[in-house]
């Protein structure tokens, strides 16, 4: 092996890094390994400025790898790859070494956190001898789209992609399209209808010649990778299609929190306590009663059920504020001598317009109680037979610290919402992780919040967390600019960081085959091995390490790559340390 020529680039981060880390003794230490032709710092060595100082030294100094010291891979691993490669320079020939999440925001002795740095920059240089070229590889892409969920950000995708000429297999559990909206009267902070809008995007996607609907059905299984994806639908019992598509946009929404095992507020068992999904269904109607029949004069709106809070779920639901602030406006409307309690944990008025929605609502004739449901929720009680009303809400109020007894004719959860039923089973369908609450994980949350781990797979809307309208409809039509994206160049390049099954050693006992989670791995009959698919497999490193006989290498993870790697982290010679 020649011998290589290494540069090492130490990123100040700002104060993220250098608050914590020596980041100039860092550099000075580490010019003095072996093969380290140069070592600098730079304050943000992800701008611009300090990429071309990084392709600039490759070429004066003739570098063949390259070592940058700053934050996680998954931040900036792609983008220091590419400036490897404006250098000329293959972008695997590349190590990161992570200074910040894994030195820096962990540690309180500045001492201590240097020695660490320069260990695990030590590493990834001695790692980085063992790199190998990997090729580039690209696969062709199938212009369908798959679009599964008929919801308003399923639907705005549908529409975009089809409207550029594009044909889009658009697919819904339900037997309609429109999703929570169908169920919605108004919508805030513009008090529009929210059937015309969905009418009018139904309409679209009905008349649409590039829009095939699917509706009650969902895929049961997808085969193939990015750009060549394929599955097959039955109706009936009788195969009805076999679609093929080369990427696919997850749109399937959320559902609202059932509040029954909140007992606190003696949902199904209290017969006027309803949600907020419920109140809807009265609005839509015009019609605004008791169980009995009877108009309301005391209503109670209890916010944040089964959001923020750590007994079901600790993250806001984001529209549960202003769809109360949006039905006590249509509850007074149609019931002016109506008193309506907004009881809340914390005003959370989110998007263009809210706040000022809220602020009209605040100066209107209805009371705002704040509580803290960490310390206690709300208890929702029968009144005394004699009272004229029918319930009590008994709240300890914040502000005052006085516990209030609130009447209410009826009472209306403001429910938050929660990950489908079937997201795991939509998960594995299209490969991709769910997070601690069962959102669909994205890419990247800040760089790449549409795109997934899995190529060719994007997700929109609600499905990946909480959002509004607007936000569900921007996410949608970014991924389908994303999705175009890679239709008009044609092909996709894929990562070469595989699996690959070495024949001469594999003893065909496919372990491999029940381990790999992208269903990468199949098994030759006639040569009694296992074949790895390079297109489908992610490079997770899974089946190598389950592997009996050593028979699967992992590129740019081998054996000798980390081992070397562990080696250079723990035989730093001691006068390095010495900062």
């Amino acid at each position: 092996m020649e011998t290589p020529r290494i540069g090492v680039y130490v990123c100040w981060c700002g104060t993220n890094i250098a608050l914590m880390v020596d980041v100039e003794a860092v550099t000075r230490q580490i010019e003095r390994l072996p093969d380290v032709v140069i070592a600098r710092n730079y304050k943000y060595m992800c701008s611009d400025p300090g990429q071309e100082m990084i392709i600039a030294d490759i070429r004066e100094h003739q570098l063949d790898r390259i070592v940058v010291a700053a934050c996680s891979p998954r931040m900036h691993e792609l983008t220091f790859r590419k400036a490897l490669s404006n250098a000329g320079l293959n972008q695997y020939m590349f190590q990161m070494a992570n200074i910040r999440e894994q030195v820096s925001w962990v540690h309180t002795d500045r001492e201590k956190a240097t020695q660490k740095a320069i260990s695990l920059i030590a590493g990834a240089v001695n790692r980085i001898k063992w790199h190998e070229h990997l090729d580039y590889r690209s696969v062709k892409i199938n212009d369908a789209t798959l679009v599964i969920g008929g919801g308003i950000a399923g639907m705005s995708a549908a529409l975009e992609i089809a409207n550029a000429g594009k044909q889009v297999y658009l697919m819904e559990k339900s037997d309609r399209l429109g999703g929570m909206l169908n169920n919605v009267d108004q919508l805030y902070p513009t008090m529009e209808s929210a059937a015309q809008l969905i009418g009018s995007m139904v309409d679209r996607i009905n008349e649409h010649p590039n829009i095939r609907i699917f509706l009650d059905r969902y895929p049961e299984q997808i085969f193939g990778y990015v750009g060549n994806f394929e599955t097959t639908l039955e109706a009936n019992g009788t195969p009805a299609a076999t679609l093929r598509f080369g990427n696919i946009i997850v749109a399937t929404g959320l559902r609202p929190f059932d509040p029954t095992p909140i007992t606190e507020y003696g949902y199904g068992v209290l017969p006027d306590v309803i949600t907020s999904v419920e109140m809807e269904k009265h609005l839509l109607t015009g019609s605004i009663r008791t169980r009995g029949g009877r108009i309301p004069r005391h209503i109670a709106l209890i916010h944040c059920v089964g959001s923020r809070n750590d007994r079901y779920h600790p993250y806001c639901s984001r529209m549960c504020c202003m769809t109360a602030l949006k039905q006590s406006r249509q509850i007074r409307e149609a019931l002016p001598d109506s008193m309506v309690y907004e009881l809340y944990a914390d005003m959370r008025a989110i998007g263009n317009g809210c706040e000022e929605f809220y602020s009209r609502e605040f100066r209107e004739n209805h009371m705002f109680i704040m509580f803290d449901q960490q310390k206690g929720l709300p208890l929702v009680r029968e009144s005394d037979p004699l009272d004229k009303v029918k319930m009590v809400v008994e709240v300890r109020e914040i502000m005052s610290g006085e516990n209030l007894e609130i009447p209410a004719d009826l009472v209306v959860l403001m429910v938050g919402l929660e990950a489908q039923d079937d997201a795991k089973k939509v998960s594995h369908l299209v490969g991709v992780s769910l997070c601690g609450n069962e959102f669909f994980i994205e890419k990247h949350p800040k760089l790449d919040p549409v795109a997934t781990t899995t190529g060719g797979v994007f997700v929109a809307g609600n499905c990946q967390s909480p959002k509004d309208i607007p936000d569900s409809v921007s996410q949608a039509r970014a991924a389908a600019a994303r999705v175009l994206s890679t239709i008009c160049a044609g092909s996709v390049e894929v990562e070469v960081t595989t699996a690959e099954a070495i024949e001469a050693i594999c003893c065909g006992c496919q372990t491999c085959i029940k381990v790999c989670p992208y269903g990468a791995i199949s098994f030759d009959e006639e040569k009694r091995v296992s074949v790895v698919n390079e297109i489908l497999c992610k490079g997770c490193g899974t089946c190598g390490s389950a592997c009996p006989t050593g028979a699967i290498k992992s590129r740019h993870f081998t054996d000798q790559q980390i081992l070397a790697q562990i080696k250079g982290i723990m035989s730093i010679p001691a006068e390095l340390y010495e900062i």
